[in-house]
């Protein structure tokens, strides 16, 4: 192991000489303590080291070791359930070891060693195999089938395969060149893993939140921006998100978010119910924690350790979905570590080269053909918050952000102070992957979805226009039939669109449920038209108790969703009544 020399600290950023022998992102341990560092710079000599831990008490003249392999995770069974820091040590296992607070130079596996697995194995001896191909699986978890695949640039014919309970380390399978292959993988954080091609994503992630679903999809292995001020909601979109989307695989990573958000993720994915297994949803779940007073470094290198392990997954066969809370988080520790280097800064601070490495964290998402001698498709789906200083979306995180993704669920302080959650701004969010959605929900949820989502954001519309002329010259000064505009645009917003996270029946909507309801909507709006038509006051539509069902329709249990056609046809019944009523009156 080649030693070099520290000669200069600053914070998290130590500069060593005598490092010719290293190279650019190459992991070193630093000092007699052996904290955990990666070179980011190398100048002749010298290397410039991000150090992932505390580098209290360092100074010039200790040793830094170089171990000559870039920042690589561990892959293989016990990732489930687990949760890492931003550099994949194990906090719990940490926590028997040193107790509650972290310690320098604190060295245990990322995965258990001692731990046996029952492995079945799925090929034979004589198989010729190459990498990505399963040898056999592993019951990680009840929910999780877990995939032992040949590692990258391995190939070769089985001479011997073994079956029954192994730790991840011992041998479960031998090649005629006499190469033993374990459980364990490891792979570089940094690259991307390998597949056969991308596919064009065009099946809807489906996450239970009707304004998501409905007005503003996103698409396994697709990418979405979550930007929005303060208090409005980004962090219980993504918890709301990593709950109900129909991933099989979650992954949420903490990226310097407030200490006390993680421990809510902690205590209340494990209480969660999975809707689609009934198991605690912690049983397909990895939480990577690096909260805002942890080291700065490995907040940088958090989200590349969160997205080789969802590529992992993926490679397994599985829809996973990725949760980054915050890429704003992220991109102040590029700042902090740009600063340091001296380097030349770009807009606000941030470093010129902030929108690459963006784009090269999300364009890893993505619906693939896996690697293997079967047909298995896998996706990665990406949904990072953004936290733009005042809420400003034209601040250069957000800017970079958005030239890269193609969803856009941009959050509203306006909105989040009426009460008004998921504070999601109708008018300036958009989806990119709209008309592939509409096609599959046209054929999978009703042939007519598509045309009434489409009814539906024109009615949000006209009324933004229509509540400039309300502010000029007073709602009076409207028609009856753009004040009845009004009201069913209201009905949109207040029954359908605002969704109550913390009511067991409201948290999720599946699309038979979400499509029903506006529907009914909708059906409100249609109906009064044509009461309107036929000489019925304005006062005596929005009279009618009919309405107080529409709006209560949202807490239905799922089981009742066809109550809400009998309130379609109790709409229609009062309605021909009124103008039963108004005809006799006439005449």
């Amino acid at each position: 192991m080649k030693v070099g020399k520290i000669i200069k600290v600053s914070g998290p950023l130590v500069v060593a000489e005598g490092m010719d022998e290293a190279n650019i992102y190459d992991v070193v341990k630093v000092s007699d303590s052996k904290l955990i560092g990666e070179i980011i710079e190398m100048r002749g000599d010298r290397a410039s080291i991000q150090v992932y831990e505390e580098t209290t008490g360092i100074g010039p003249g200790e040793p830094v070791y170089t171990t000559g392999e870039p920042l690589s995770v561990e892959l293989g069974p016990g990732l489930i359930e687990s949760m890492f820091d931003g550099i994949q040590r194990p906090l719990n296992a940490i926590m028997e070891k040193v107790g509650d607070f972290l310690q320098k130079g604190v060295e245990v596996p990322a995965l258990d060693r001692d731990r046996k697995w029952d492995f079945v194995p799925v090929a034979k001896v004589g198989d010729k195999v190459s990498e990505g191909d399963v040898l056999g699986t592993v019951k990680e978890t009840n929910i999780v089938l877990h995939k032992i695949m040949v590692p990258h640039g391995i190939e070769g014919t089985i001479s011997d395969i073994k079956s029954g309970e192994f730790t991840i380390v011992e041998p479960i399978c031998t090649l005629e060149s006499g190469e033993d292959l374990i459980m364990l993988q490891k792979w570089p954080v940094r690259r991307q893993r390998t597949y056969k091609t991308k596919i064009n994503p065009d099946e809807p992630l489906i996450t239970g939140q009707r304004v998501i679903d409905t007005f503003f999809p996103i698409t396994k292995g697709g990418t979405a921006a979550v930007p929005g001020p303060f208090g409005s909601g980004k962090t219980v979109v993504q918890h709301q998100l990593a709950k109900w989307a129909d991933a099989e695989i979650v992954i949420y990573v903490g990226c310097g978010e407030r200490g006390n958000e993680m421990t809510d993720v902690l205590l209340e994915f494990p209480e969660i119910k999975d809707p689609k297994t009934g198991e605690s949803l912690m049983k397909r779940t990895v939480l990577i924690a690096n909260t805002s007073n942890m080291p700065v470094a490995a907040r940088e290198a958090s989200i590349y350790t969160g997205i080789t392990i969802a590529e992992y997954y993926r490679d397994m066969g599985y829809s996973v979905a990725i949760m980054a809370d915050s890429t704003s988080r992220w991109a102040e520790a590029l700042r902090e570590m740009s600063g340091r280097l001296e380097e030349m800064p770009g807009d606000e601070g941030y470093p010129a080269y902030l929108g690459s490495r963006a784009a090269e964290f999300y364009e890893r998402a993505g619906k693939v053909k896996c690697l293997g001698n079967d047909d298995r498709i896998g996706a990665v789906t990406i949904i990072g918050a953004v936290s733009p200083p005042g809420g400003d979306i034209s601040e250069p995180v957000s800017q970079a952000t958005l030239r890269i993704v193609k969803v856009f669920w941009g959050l509203d302080a306006n909105l989040a102070y009426r009460r008004h959650f998921p504070a999601i701004n109708w008018m300036n969010s958009y989806s990119l992957y709209q008309s592939k959605v509409d096609k599959w929900m046209n054929k999978n949820v009703d042939e007519e979805f598509a045309m009434n989502r489409t009814k539906a954001m024109a009615l949000l519309t006209e009324e933004a226009s229509l509540q400039e002329i309300v502010r000029l010259v007073g709602r009076d000064s409207l028609s009856e039939s753009d004040q009845l505009k009004l009201e069913a645009a209201k009905s949109i917003r207040e029954d359908f669109l605002q969704q109550n996270a913390y009511h067991e029946q409201d948290t999720y909507a599946s699309l038979p449920k979400q499509n029903l309801m506006l529907k009914m909507v909708l059906h409100f709006y249609h109906e009064g038209l044509r009461a309107l038509k036929n000489g019925i006051y304005l006062k005596d539509i929005l009279a009618l108790e009919v309405r107080d069902r529409i709006a209560r329709a949202k807490y239905l249990e799922e089981k009742d969703i066809e109550k809400i056609n009998a309130i379609n046809m109790e709409m229609t019944k009062v309605i021909d009544e009124l103008i039963q009523e108004g005809g006799l009156q006439n005449a």
